[in-house]
Formats: structure tokens, sequence, C-alpha cells
């Protein structure tokens, strides 16, 4: 075992034990961030104005590399298609990995912010606005914001770091193009990772827990064969959207009557394509959804359910068998027990015991789950965006609700959302370096 792992093993045990960092250090990354807060705010700012979709971040990725080759980082571009990596050494300790996403969503932003995106692309051949409806723009603001506190603050640590700026987390691809671009070949393989998610809570909170705090996630993709016909002689045909139509409601039955009610398990549906008019009987219908699940075993009972009722669907009809395709996608991230204790008791420590605590795992996806199963002890955490006042009052029965991640309304607060995402980042970070 390398000294830097078993000087990391003795710090972890040893900062377990006393739980808290020490008062000056917790002060210092609160002031520099304070400081530092209107250029964040520029970036921030330009990054929600211009956001790219997944593998075209060309732009954001510049962006990113500039300001760390400021801050003293060794930067590599081009790292799975369009990500980054920025290291930066500082003597024998643990080797600490920071990951942030960098792609935009393909839909339109809906807020009315001065600095709304108004951006398009093109993907799959089709134009569509662009924007950073996810908050991965909050994310990379406290991602750089996070390098720059630790960069100013050398003195007071010891170990590597290893910030990443990943593509295409949006289509759960860019954690294993990085990956299979010889990410911890060509770079040093951290002790310790560490991620981090906006979510729809009050800022200046932050969420957590350790196990599972993820979901697994499989694609559906299938063509239902029928054979095509006039709509006002239906027996001439086999109807294939009647077959889609008994499909999405009855492979509902896997999650509500095949799969144990305790465990999460979801079936969605999310498109449904074919034909062109209303009196013609198209030859086939495509349909498309989505799998989550947090156990393996959960997820093997809705794979094979799905692919049956599918199987089932056309059979009823008289119908050749469709083609399925469930697309494997991000596994659940499982947070390291360990990891997550420790940094609680600093969470705790900085924000207040009110503003930092366990939450239930998300329903969504995420393939930061890659570099967790590379054997890295992780936390994912999440920290909110909304004035805590709009929150209490969605939380009330009948309340107003807030936007959630996905939607063209989420618009989180920029300073106070910011400035939590990278004091608690730095903290958890200095918190499993040397000393």
């Amino acid at each position: 075992m390398k000294t830097a792992l078993i000087a990391a093993v003795l710090s972890f045990s040893a900062a377990s034990a006393s739980a808290q960092l020490p008062a000056p250090l917790k002060t210092d990354v609160t002031t520099r961030v304070n400081g530092m807060y209107p250029w964040l705010d520029t970036i921030y700012k330009d990054l929600h104005a211009h956001p790219e979709l997944a593998f075209q971040e060309v732009r954001t990725a510049g962006k990113l590399a500039l300001e760390m080759r400021k801050l003293g980082f060794e930067v590599t571009e081009k790292v799975g298609k369009t990500g980054i990596v920025a290291v930066l050494r500082n003597g024998a300790g643990p080797t600490v990995l920071v990951r942030t996403e960098m792609d935009g969503l393909p839909m339109e932003e809906k807020t009315g912010l001065p600095y709304a995106s108004r951006a398009r692309a093109v993907s799959d051949g089709r134009e569509s606005f662009v924007t950073h409806s996810c908050g991965h723009d909050i994310h990379m603001a406290g991602w750089l914001g996070t390098a720059r506190t630790l960069a100013e603050m050398k003195a007071k640590w010891k170990g590597t770091l290893v910030f990443i700026a990943q593509p295409a987390e949006e289509i759960v691809s860019g954690a294993k193009a990085m990956l299979d671009d010889g990410l911890f070949k060509r770079f040093p393989k951290p002790d310790y990772a560490f991620a981090l998610h906006s979510w729809p809570l009050a800022h200046g909170t932050v969420g957590f827990n350790d196990g599972p705090v993820s979901s697994n996630s499989d694609a559906i993709e299938i063509v239902f064969k029928g054979r095509g016909g006039h709509g006002s002689a239906p027996d001439k045909s086999v109807d294939p959207i009647t077959i889609a139509a008994r499909f999405v409601v009855d492979v509902q039955t896997v999650v509500s009557r095949e799969k144990d009610p305790k465990e999460f398990g979801v079936v969605t549906i999310g498109a449904i394509q074919g034909g062109t008019v209303g009196n013609i009987i198209p030859d086939n219908v495509q349909v498309r959804g989505t799998i989550r699940s947090y156990s393996p075993e959960v997820r093997a009972k809705l794979l094979e359910g799905v692919r049956r009722v599918a199987n089932a669907s056309a059979a009823m009809a008289g119908a050749p068998a469709p083609d399925v395709q469930l697309i494997s996608g991000g596994a659940a991230i499982v947070n390291s027990e360990a990891l997550v204790t420790r940094t609680e008791a600093v969470f705790k420590d900085a924000f207040g015991a009110a503003n930092a605590r366990r939450m239930p795992a998300m329903t969504a996806s995420e393939d930061f789950s890659l570099f967790v199963n590379e054997g890295i002890p992780s936390m994912f955490f999440f920290t909110g965006v909304y004035d805590p006042k709009l929150v209490a009052e969605a939380e009330r029965p009948g309340g107003k609700p807030i936007a959630f991640n996905h939607s063209p309304f989420y618009a989180p607060v920029p300073e106070p959302s910011i400035k939590t995402a990278a004091q608690a980042m730095s903290l958890a970070v200095l918190n499993v370096l040397g000393r």
C-alpha cells in the first residue's frame, strides 16, 4: 500500500473521531468564497446564457480550462471528447477528485431572467433551444469557487487535487467517455471523490445520505410491428397503435403487482411515435421510455417484465414479435458510509444541524456512479437553490409548487446557491486532505 494512502487512512480515522475542522479553517473558507463572489457571479451568468448540449461543450470547456490554468492547475483538455482534467499537486497526501458536469438540456428556458439562455443547437439532426435547467451552471461555478479556495489555501493542506469537468451527464455518457479515454491511467487515481447537485431545497442547506443516493437507469426502445391499412377497415390490418396502447397500460402491472411495494421502481413511457394522419393505420409504432430502480434485483425484475409484456401485447394481436431494446444507462450512486459520516459532522458544524441533514435518495440517475464503481470511496450530495420562504410555502398543503430540475422555469437564486456549493465542497475536500 502506498505511503500516501496509509497516511490518508490514518488521517480519515483521526478526523472521524474529532469530527470537525478547525474554526479558523472554516472561517477562511467562508471569507474567501464571499470575497470572490463577483468573479463567480460573472462566470455563472455567462455559462447560464451560453449552454451547450452533450459532447458539444467546446466553449464551456474552454472557459473552465482557462480559469483553472489561471489558478495554477495543470489542465488537459479533450479527455472523453470535450472533458477537462485539472490537477494541482501540493506534496504528499491523499488524492481527491471533484467533479462537475458541463452540458445543458435541449429545451427552451422560460424563467424570464435577464441572463436567460436563448441558445440553440442541433443534435441528432434536430434543432432545439438549450438551457441549463438542471443546474450544471451552478455546479460549475461552485466547482471553480472550490478550486480557487483550495488553491489559495495551499499552505493549509497536503495532497493532490483532480478536478474534472465532465461532458454529457444528461445523456449518461460522459463519465464512460472519460474512463474509456484513460482517466485513471493518465491522471492520478483518487483516494476520495466528491460531486454535488443543485436541488429544489432552501438555499443555504445541504442534503446527503449514505448508501444509494440515485437510481439505476435503463432506456426502453421498442418498435411494435403491424400491417398498415385504411382507418375505416381495421379488420384488414394489424394495428400497432392499439398494441402499443395495450403495452403502455399493461406494463404498469409489473410495477404494481410484481415488484415488492417497499422497493423503489418506476417504468415511464415518455414518447410514442407512429402514423401520419387520422385515417391511416401505420405499419409500426415506436415506444420509448425509461426504467429506474435502486436495487439490482428490482432492476432485473423490471427489465424482464418490460420485455415479457411487450412480446405478450404483440402476441395478443397476432402481430410479429416487436423489436425490444433495453439499453443500460447509469448505475445507482452508492455513497461511502464512512465518508458520509465524516463529512456530515463537518457540514453540521459549518451550516447548522437544521441546514445539513439526511434526505432520501433521488429517483433520477447520474453517471458519477461509474467513478464510484472504480473502487473510490465517494460522496454525492445536494445543495439548495431557492428562497427558504418559497420552499416552506411549497411544502404546505395546497402551497404553490416550485420548479423542479428540468423544468423550463428552474431558476436558482445565484449568490447563496453558489456560495453554499463552493463552501460545502471546499470543506468536504479539506476534511480528507492531509495537513
